[in-house]
């Protein structure tokens, strides 16, 4: 009789496995189409059951992603559902639920917390559980493993427990789910195999560490290392400013050094679901062992501190063209956290709309990728996109470029906008009605 762990292994090497991924959202979907694509029946499971009726009618609800690629998935086995209790099914069962900060930027863990606790009842011998949600060092050990191991299992004998960070680029053709390597932590040695074993087939490489702890903390780094590096910059920006230095011509001649400096260009603040958020998983983690994290800290302070630094600069090119902010009219560009995509999460030009507003100006949006100002937990605006036209841009004061998506025409902008402030360095050339921000 084979034992759970050769078992599994069989399973997952012969893909006859059950995928069962909890949570569709930007990093669930992605992995289940491509391990649906090599083979695999995927099992998918949400809350929302709005989504799980338009996965099972073949609809994407993320724009990056074509529905023609839902529609072939369910055509060949994929199948989404609530009913928790299915997660019996399932031979892996992957975690991509969100872990956002609470109002005092400390973790809330509820969705990881919930959804463990939804899903125990049904485990059951020869299942590993992975959880790919950012969190900080000692999550998997603290929260996931007394729940799985809760009604007898025992992880590392007849259950397997696995971290393993998500690393997601949304709209970054460069990249996709196979060719990005994946980092996998086991609690035991034999949960790292299993772990590798998932993972092997759907990613092109698999690079395993020690621990389910050195795999969390492998993926605050990451997400760290540019949090740090984007609040050096936007310093440094301000600074170059101030001495009437174009900090974007400065970072361009800096790459030119071919050792020693990655280029990180300044923008309005931090969005996504990760870089304004990860840092503080860390920070927060640190204090139990009586550390404060000074760097982090300082540019998260820097970082938060830009949606002001840009409405302050277009308070100043509306001041030189005679005008105030309050009862202007201002149009901004770009809502989505970064070009090219419709992800809303944590995005800095909600913060600039609201700062603006609060001012007493008039403020409306333009993106193309959200068509209409979605509903977000703590932000609302009853808007829709404005069209961009010669006419449309004549209308408004100023316009406050945020998110630099690809599908604007730069140069209708530049000849019709009456103020245009720049926070993308989109606009390299000086001009009376270009204000750098």
């Amino acid at each position: 009789m084979t034992s759970p762990h050769a078992n599994l292994l069989h399973k997952l090497n012969a893909k006859e496995a059950v995928i069962g991924i909890v949570g569709l959202g930007y990093v669930g979907l992605p992995l289940m189409l491509r391990y649906n694509d090599i083979g695999f029946r995927v099992l998918g499971i949400d809350i929302d059951q709005d989504k799980v009726d338009r996965l099972n009618a073949g609809q994407s609800y993320i724009e990056h992603i074509p529905s023609a690629k839902v529609a072939r998935a369910t055509g060949s086995g994929f199948e989404a559902t609530t009913d928790f209790r299915r997660v019996a099914e399932a031979d892996a069962i992957i975690l991509c639920v969100p872990t956002p900060l609470n109002k005092y930027r400390e973790p809330d863990m509820s969705f990881v917390v919930n959804t463990v606790d939804a899903l125990k009842p049904h485990l059951r011998e020869g299942q590993v559980v992975s959880l790919e949600s950012t969190t900080y060092p000692g999550t998997t050990e603290e929260e996931l493993l007394p729940r799985v191991q809760e009604n007898g299992l025992v992880v590392g004998e007849n259950v397997f427990l696995v971290y393993s960070p998500e690393r997601e680029d949304p709209g970054n053709p460069d990249f996709e789910t196979r060719t990005i390597p994946k980092v996998v932590g086991g609690h035991t040695p034999a949960c790292r195999q299993v772990g590798e074993a998932l993972y092997a087939p759907a990613i092109d490489r698999v690079v395993p560490v020690s621990s389910t702890k050195a795999a969390e903390m492998t993926k605050l780094l990451e997400n760290i290392h540019r949090a740090v590096n984007i609040g050096l910059v936007n310093e440094m920006k301000v600074v170059a400013d101030r001495m009437g230095i174009d900090i974007f011509e400065v970072v361009d001649a800096a790459a030119t050094k071919p050792f020693g400096f990655t280029p990180y260009y300044p923008g309005p603040g931090l969005g996504g679901h990760c870089i304004p958020i990860d840092p503080f998983y860390l920070t927060w983690k640190a204090r139990e062992y009586g550390l404060h994290t000074r760097f982090i800290e300082l540019s998260g302070e820097v970082n938060r501190a830009m949606p002001e630094y840009v409405v302050g600069k277009l308070m100043d090119g509306l001041n030189d063209h005679g005008k105030a902010l309050k009862g202007s009219r201002v149009l901004v560009l770009g809502i989505a956290y970064k070009k090219n995509v419709d992800d809303m999460r944590e995005s800095p030009s909600v913060e600039i709309m609201e700062l603006i507003e609060s001012k007493g100006a008039e403020v409306s949006y333009s993106d193309p990728h959200v068509p209409v100002f979605p509903k977000m937990r703590e932000h609302h605006f009853a808007l829709s996109s404005v069209e961009l036209s010669a006419e449309s841009l004549a209308g408004f004061d100023a316009v406050v470029l945020a998110t630099d998506h690809d599908r604007f025409d730069f140069e209708l902008i530049k000849q019709h906008a009456k103020l245009i402030v720049d926070s993308r360095g989109t606009y390299r050339e000086a001009a009376p009605h270009i204000v750098k921000a």
